[in-house]
């Protein structure tokens, strides 16, 4: 392999990786924020009956790459967005997030 190839393949696998590594340290720090106490409003999501019931709903829209909106996941990306309204993750990182719970 010469080196232009080389050093092109390098390049391409170190930035594979650090799209994961972000996606991993996104997926991490909403599932954190979303298990966290937030003012007494709600312990956590990972026992949120709304959240809970929508997983279907989120991993068919992440398996569609946001082609699905299924109605259950619309009222809970609205559920936690009024429980926490400081998050400002996009409804796919939101979605991913319910799948880790």
């Amino acid at each position: 392999m010469s080196t232009p190839n080389y050093l092109l393949a390098l390049c391409l696998i170190s930035a594979a990786n650090a799209q994961a590594t972000s996606f991993v340290m996104t997926t991490d720090a909403l599932v954190s924020l979303s298990m966290s106490a937030t003012k007494g409003t709600s312990s956590s999501f990972k026992d949120d009956k709304i959240v809970l019931a929508a997983k279907d709903d989120a991993a068919a829209y992440v398996a569609s790459g946001g082609e699905i909106h299924g109605a259950r996941l619309e009222s809970a990306l609205l559920h936690i967005r009024r429980t926490l309204p400081a998050l400002r993750e996009t409804d796919g990182q939101l979605a991913c997030a319910m799948l880790a719970l």
